[in-house]
C-alpha cells in the first residue's frame, strides 16, 4: 500500500491524492445527474441510480448480499477505496480497541487518509511479523512465538529470563505457562532479560530487572523469573519493543518511540539515571511522525518512519564506526534523517541494527548496509567502513524482503524463500559448515553467498533471527513459511532447543527445533 516506488520509469503520486479522479474532473451536481442517467435493466427506460453516488451504500449492498456484515455504518462522505481501507483497518488487533476520537487522530496523524493508515498499519506488520509466528535468537536465550501467541523458551536462565519461575536452563522448548490467556504478538531478548508484548498493548518483562542493563555490570541484580506488567507502560498502547545495550525501547501503535534509560549526557535527548524505569518520548522530529519500526543496536537506535510521502530512516545515539549512517563518526542526541536513501533512490521498508553496523531492505528488493565493516559483515568483498548506506551490488540480482543482523554477522532472506550470509563465521552462526570441503567453518565470509544448508530443508525461510551481542557466541534460526523452525550455531546452553552430541558446543547445520510455530 506504499504511496511512492523507489524504483521505476514510471511516476506515481501518492495514494491521497488518488481519490476518485475521473470524478474529480467534474462538479457534484453533474457527477449526482451522470450517475442517475443509467439503464438499470437491459433496453428499459432509464431510471435512478443512487447507489453509485454513495459508495458506502454499495459496500453495504455488497457485504449483505455475501452475509458478511460491514463493520461500519454507512458514511457518505468516503470513496469506495477509503471504505476498503477503513474496512481492512477494522480487521487489524492494534485498530479494534481504537475509540472514534483516536481512530480520527490517528488518521490525521498518517496523513489524514485511511488507506495512509491501512498502509502505515501493513508496514510495521511486515517488518516484525506482528500476529504473526516469530523467533528470537538472544544472547544465549530464545523466544519462539506461536501464530496464536503462545510463547516458547529456552538456553541460558541465569537470571530468569525464561519466565519459568526458576534459574533452570531449559534444553527444550517450554512454554511459558503464566501467559495462558495472554496472547503475545511480539518479543526482544538482550543480556538476560526478555521482554513481550501482547495484542492488548500491555508489555510484560522478565529477567534482569533493569531497563539500561550493561551486559556485564552489577546493575540490576534482582531478578525477576516470571512475567511481570510493565506498570509504567500500561496506558500507552504498545507494539514493539526493543532492548540495545545501556537502553531499551518501545513502539507506540501511533508510532511514537519511547526509551528507557541510558539519557546521562542526553544520549537520547533527556537525562535519566541508568536504572530509570520512566518510559521517554524520544524528543526532536520522530514526535511529530509517525515510526512502524525500531532496532536496537549497540548504543544506538534505527527508526523506520511512514510519512505520505514515503518511507525514511532516522538514527540516533552512538555514531562510531559510522553506523548512524550521516557520513561521520559524531553522536547523535536527537533523530536525524538518514540522506542517503534519497540519493540511492531507495525507499526503505525494513530496518536492523547490528552490534555495530546496519542494513535495511529497500521496496525494490535491493540490500544497503552501513557500519563498521570487520569480517565483512556489510558484505561488500572487503571489511572497510561505511559511514553513509551503501548497495550490496553482488545481491543486485536478488529481491531482498528480510534481513537480520548480528555482531559483525548479516543475513538476507529472498522474495524465494532463499538466504544468504556474510560476516563473521564465528560460532558456525553463518550456516556455511565447510568442513566437507576442506575449509574451516569459521572462516568470515565478506561477500553474499547462499546458505546451501537452508536451502536442501526444502522450506522456504521467512525470516531469519541472530544473537546480536558482543558477549556471546552467536547462534541463528530459520524460520519458515510452514512454521517450522531450523536452528544452528552456538548451543552450549541449550539455546538451539536441542542437546548437543558428546563434548560439542556448536552445530554448523540447520537442525530442526521440534516446535510447530503455524
Amino acid at each position: 500500500m506504499d504511496a511512492t516506488t523507489s524504483s521505476g520509469a514510471s511516476s506515481s503520486l501518492p495514494l491521497h491524492l488518488i481519490i476518485d479522479d475521473a470524478l474529480a474532473l467534474v462538479s457534484p451536481l453533474q457527477q449526482s445527474f451522470q450517475r442517475s442517467q443509467r439503464h438499470c435493466f437491459g433496453g428499459s427506460a432509464p431510471g435512478e441510480f443512487p447507489l453509485a453516488a454513495n459508495p458506502s451504500i454499495v459496500l453495504h449492498a455488497t457485504c449483505s448480499f455475501f452475509r458478511k456484515p460491514a463493520n461500519f455504518p454507512p458514511d457518505f462522505q468516503l470513496s469506495m477505496s477509503e471504505l476498503a481501507a477503513l474496512d481492512m483497518c477494522q480487521k487489524r488487533a492494534i485498530f479494534k480497541p481504537m475509540t472514534q476520537q483516536e481512530r480520527e487522530m490517528f488518521k490525521q496523524c498518517c496523513g489524514g487518509s485511511w488507506k495512509l493508515v491501512l498502509r502505515f498499519i501493513m508496514a510495521g506488520e511486515a517488518c516484525c511479523r506482528r500476529e504473526k509466528s516469530q523467533a528470537i535468537a538472544g544472547p544465549g536465550h530464545s523466544i519462539a512465538v506461536t501464530t496464536s501467541g503462545a510463547v516458547y523458551t529456552f538456553g541460558s536462565n541465569s537470571s530468569g529470563q525464561l519466565g519459568h519461575g526458576s534459574l533452570e536452563e531449559e534444553w527444550r522448548p517450554r512454554i511459558i505457562r503464566s501467559l495462558q490467556g495472554i496472547r503475545i504478538i511480539q518479543a526482544a531478548a538482550g543480556a538476560g532479560r526478555t521482554m513481550l508484548v501482547s495484542d492488548a498493548g500491555r508489555v510484560y518483562a522478565f529477567g534482569k530487572d533493569s531497563f539500561g542493563e550493561v551486559e556485564y555490570a552489577a546493575q540490576g541484580s534482582r531478578v525477576v523469573t516470571t512475567p511481570q506488567l510493565v506498570e509504567s507502560l500500561k496506558d500507552i498502547y504498545i507494539v514493539q519493543a526493543a532492548i540495545g545495550n545501556f537502553f531499551t525501547a518501545v513502539l507506540s501503535r501511533e508510532g511514537h518511540v519511547y526509551t528507557f534509560s541510558w539519557g546521562n549526557d542526553m544520549k537520547l535527548g533527556h537525562q535519566t539515571e541508568p536504572n530509570d524505569v520512566q518510559p521517554h518520548l524520544l524528543a526532536g522530529p520522530l514526535e511529530n511522525i509517525p515510526v512502524v519500526q525500531i532496532a536496537a543496536g549497540y548504543c544506538y537506535l534505527l527508526a523506520l518512519a511512514c510519512q505520505p510521502s514515503g518511507m525514511s530512516v532516522y538514527s540516533v545515539g552512538c555514531g562510531l564506526g559510522g553506523k548512524l549512517g550521516h557520513g561521520s563518526r559524531t553522536d547523535e542526541k536527537y533523530p536525524r534523517l538518514i540522506e542517503q536513501f534519497q540519493a540511492l533512490n531507495i525507499q526503505p521498508v525494513v530496518v536492523a541494527a547490528g552490534a555495530w553496523h546496519a542494513a535495511v531492505v529497500g521496496k525494490d528488493g535491493r540490500v544497503c548496509t552501513w557500519g563498521w565493516g570487520r569480517y565483512g559483515c556489510l558484505g561488500h568483498g572487503n571489511e572497510e567502513c561505511e559511514s553513509v548506506p551503501k548497495v550490496v551490488e553482488s545481491l543486485v540480482n536478488v529481491r531482498a524482503v528480510h534481513v537480520a543482523t548480528g555482531d559483525y554477522t548479516t543475513f538476507v532472506v529472498s522474495d524465494k524463500g532463499d538466504v544468504y550470509s556474510f560476516g563473521c563465521g564465528e560460532s558456525s552462526s553463518l550456516g556455511h559448515n565447510t568442513i566437507t570441503e576442506g575449509n574451516n567453518r569459521h572462516t568470515n565470509v565478506l561477500s553474499p553467498e547462499l546458505v546451501t544448508s537452508l536451502k536442501r530443508t526444502n522450506e522456504r525461510v521467512a525470516q531469519i533471527s541472530l544473537t546480536n551481542s558482543i558477549y556471546w557466541n552467536a547462534h541463528t534460526f530459520a524460520l519458515t513459511d510452514s512454521g517450522k523452525l531450523y536452528a544452528f550455531g552456538a548451543g552450549d546452553k541449550g539455546q538451539l532447543g536441542t542437546e548437543l552430541v558428546a563434548q560439542q558446543s556448536e552445530r554448523g547445520t540447520p537442525e530442526r527445533v521440534e516446535i510447530d510455530l503455524s
